[in-house]
């Protein structure tokens, strides 16, 4: 009887402590989820699945890594910085009491990452040609308001250019919206340093602004840091995209180092060669001013909200 009776009791605190557990999340499961990255906001990322948006929190122990091999058995591992908006991967993980997706491990093949990087230069690329068409448009639509005050008799014609400089500006903002999810971020800070012909060593002088940089950066929650390196046109391609890696890796480095910037708000440095020239490589002058690293702090505008002090419409 007694024997019983201590048994019952028993079978009653075992289901009483796994009910505990159950409620406590002991038992949590262990999810997968494929999608692509829309946005980084420093430790978290919001990736767009089939089933909808899920926002992933990630931490010191998420294991990233670039999967390899026909069977996708092998891996290379990476850092955070890897993950870039527009990049296709896998996250496993558990969700937390807010929602969010605790990731645990990220996955992603070399290709995918390729395509990523691709994306954003095409973005970047586009963003600028639609900023100096709108400078140039709100140029002629100046000059146009000017002359419509002096030239009276020549309103109709002035009012058919208006209507023509509308229309380029609706285009403007159309293509501006269809590549602006992977970078629609305030510029906070931007600073460029230049090297020497052939040099990827960072001249000392730049570790000031650069360091200043950062500290304005980390004034704002949820920031990012971009870095991309470049080279002039003389010489030979290969040489060129290898010297604006090893400059924007050293400029990074210096950010990571000195500057303390943790690795999740980081994204990857950019190696872009001889593309997006901005002086003339017929001199010395426009030489140099090719062989650069540019670095801004970024906020995403979702994050920022309307926070004041932010500028309106700089990218």
């Amino acid at each position: 009887m007694k024997q019983s009776k201590a048994i019952k009791i028993a079978s009653v605190v075992v289901l009483s402590l796994a009910v505990v557990l159950l409620g406590t999340g002991a038992f949590a499961q262990s999810v997968k989820v494929k999608g692509a990255i829309i946005s980084r906001a420093g430790s978290t990322m919001t990736m767009r699945t089939d089933s909808g948006n899920v926002v992933v929190v990630l931490t010191d122990s998420t294991d990233v890594a670039q999967v390899q091999g026909a069977l996708k058995a092998r891996k290379k591992e990476m850092s955070m910085a890897a993950l870039i908006p527009g990049l296709l991967c896998q996250v496993e993980g558990t969700y937390n009491d807010q929602n969010q997706l605790v990731a645990k491990n990220v996955r992603f093949t070399g290709e995918d990452l390729n395509d990523a990087q691709a994306s954003q230069a095409a973005v970047h690329e586009t963003k600028v040609q639609a900023a100096a068409n709108e400078a140039e448009l709100k140029q002629q639509a100046d000059a146009l308001a000017a002359q419509n005050a002096a030239l009276k008799a020549q309103q109709a014609a002035l009012d058919k250019q208006q209507q023509e400089i509308a229309a380029n500006k609706a285009g403007i903002a159309a293509n501006s919206a269809r590549f602006g999810m992977l970078d629609d971020y305030y510029i906070l800070d931007e600073v460029t340093v230049l090297f020497g012909n052939g040099k990827t060593k960072v001249d000392p002088q730049y570790n000031a602004p650069l360091l200043a940089l950062v500290e304005k950066a980390k004034t704002y929650n949820g920031y990012n840091i971009q870095v991309k390196g470049y080279a002039s046109s003389v010489g030979s391609a290969t040489l060129n995209q290898k010297l604006s890696d090893e400059r924007a890796n050293n400029v990074t480095n210096i950010l990571i180092q000195q500057g303390h910037v943790p690795l999740t708000n980081m994204l990857a440095p950019g190696a872009m060669g001889e593309s997006h020239q901005v002086g003339s490589d017929k001199t010395a002058e426009g030489q140099a001013e090719n062989r650069r690293v540019v670095v801004r702090a970024l906020l995403n505008k979702g994050i920022a909200g309307t926070m004041a002090g932010l500028p309106e419409t700089k990218k």
